[in-house]
């Protein structure tokens, strides 16, 4: 899951993985099509053609879209009628989503479009590619989605030479923007307006780029759970596996697997382990809190990439020549998914909170008050569990599900809506929440082996790994010192992957 395992290049065409979806987004991994890609596309686009030369009423291609559904759109005016269409629904607001977040909405356009059940011509397709891989990404504000349309019409916008646009870090107009990067604009012809727009790609975008984050997050709260219970000197009988076996969960199983084999060698846990006959349950319960919330996380991995090679548009260009009008576009799937990673992020959360009040208090902990050589003249850590305990509230009020509500649109005729890309956008922030929870406790977890090895007990290789690590850019406190660095350090180790890319180096992988 860190950067070294990502792909360098994605072809669009077979099956696709949350792992494609972010090798472009984060990693900048180019896109090209395959040649089933290219040739599904292709028919599909060519029943659309016959469609009209026959004078079919379909809807978003002859017709007008949502309640406007009921009135024919003239051959004559059809082409404009598409780009009208896009600007029309070009109404999210405020400050534009990330060239992270933008670039995975373009990624799942192209998969969406690209399933031959939508009717695109591919030279749009080719177009949209091209602004991914030569680093043109359109400004698409945030804000007013209930699952789909108004950010998938912003970042049409600019295959129109319209609306707004970054290259090399510079926001200009769109067409200046796909000058720069040696790309010319287009006209839209039938139904391609309707097709950039719909589904629920921005929702699953979003949503796939923070169970990618999660899945990551897992594993570090594996691994860094496992430096805690060695920094306090835990009891191994919880994780013992016959304990495991008799509870019939397999991912509770593999967290246990995971903290027996981190910490096999630790010196420390050989001498000092197990003096309390039952730890208290943020340590003794790691494997059912973290395996409940691997359950859920994993879960939604599968619901969303089943959503990444589907397709969602309306209505579906089937190859047996009809055009059927339904709602692929929903976004139910990835709302209650998106809102089931937020509930299992807050349960990895609190229990890690629970773990850092512990290795900062003396009344439980065996070690210095707040971690700090002299406790006497020095806050030490005492705030880094304030930290913790602030970003949980913040995780618990996103946690409250979007997916449950549901505000009529468009005359009634979308009578409800998914609120799919809410839940996706406050998953998203929530993993990045976690991420600093779980390396606040990091941070205190190696300070806390430190003092407890005190140069005459040797911490697992694991652990040694990690003191490593975490000390290249945050000291030892010796004495109080400026601890925000120390923080953000400690939770990119955890974003990056390294933790995890530390741990499977010495026990293999870690899901």
């Amino acid at each position: 899951m860190n950067q070294s395992s990502t792909l360098d290049h994605v072809t669009l065409g077979g099956v696709l993985s949350v792992r494609e979806l972010v090798a472009v987004a984060r990693f900048r991994a180019p896109v090209s099509f395959s040649d089933a890609y290219r040739e599904r596309v292709n028919k599909s686009r060519a029943l659309v053609e016959q469609f009209v030369r026959e004078n079919r009423l379909v809807y978003g291609v002859t017709t007008g879209v949502g309640e406007n559904v009921k009135r024919v759109i003239p051959e004559s005016e059809a082409a404009i009628y598409q780009e009208k269409m896009v600007m029309t629904h070009c109404t999210t607001v405020g400050e534009p989503l990330d060239e992270e977040g933008v670039r995975a909405v373009m990624f799942m356009m192209l998969a969406n479009l690209g399933t031959g059940y939508t009717g695109v011509r591919l030279s749009v397709l080719e177009l949209l590619a091209e602004l991914l891989n030569r680093g043109v990404y359109p400004w698409a504000p945030v804000h007013g989605s209930v699952g789909y349309l108004g950010v998938e019409a912003h970042i049409a916008l600019v295959l129109l030479g319209k609306g707004k646009a970054f290259i090399n870090g510079t926001l200009s107009d769109g067409e200046a923007a796909m000058k720069v990067a040696g790309l010319a604009p287009i006209h839209l012809g039938y139904k391609e307006g309707l097709c950039l727009i719909s589904g629920g790609t921005s929702a699953t975008a979003l949503a796939a780029l923070s169970v990618y984050g999660m899945v990551n997050a897992l594993a570090a709260a594996d691994a860094v759970s496992a430096l805690t219970v060695e920094a306090l000197g835990g009891n191994m009988q919880a994780f013992d596996e016959r304990v495991m076996a008799v509870k019939k969960q397999k991912d509770q199983w593999k967290t246990a697997e995971n903290l027996r084999r981190l910490l096999a060698d630790s010196g420390i846990l050989e001498s000092l382990g197990g003096q309390n006959l039952q730890d208290a349950l943020s340590l003794r319960c790691i494997p059912q809190a973290h395996g409940a919330a691997r359950k859920t996380i994993l879960d939604a991995r599968t619901a969303i990439e089943n959503e990444l090679n589907s397709c969602d548009d309306n209505p579906v260009i089937h190859p047996s020549g009809e055009a059927l009008s339904a709602c692929n576009a929903d976004a139910g799937f990835v709302g209650i998914a998106a809102d089931s990673l937020c509930i299992a992020a807050c349960y990895l959360a609190k229990i890690a909170e629970r773990r850092t009040d512990r290795m900062v208090n003396e009344l439980v902990s065996g070690l210095p008050a707040f971690l700090s050589p002299k406790p006497d003249s020095n806050c030490g850590y005492m705030i880094l569990q304030y930290s913790s305990a602030g970003i949980l509230g913040e995780m618990r009020v996103l946690a409250h599900p979007a997916s449950i509500d549901a505000i009529p649109t468009c005359a009634l005729q979308e009578d409800y809506v998914s609120m799919g890309y809410n839940a996706a956008l406050k998953a998203r922030e929530t993993a990045g929440l976690l991420e600093y929870v779980i390396g606040n406790e990091l941070l205190a977890a190696v300070q806390a082996l430190e003092l407890k090895a005190g140069g005459k007990l040797s911490p697992s290789r694991f652990a040694q790994q990690m003191i490593k690590a975490v000390r290249e850019k945050a000291p030892f406190m010796a004495e109080d010192h400026y601890i925000s660095a120390d923080m953000e350090w400690t939770r990119e180790l955890v974003y990056s992957g390294r933790v995890r890319q530390i741990a499977e180096e010495l026990i293999g992988t870690m899901e």
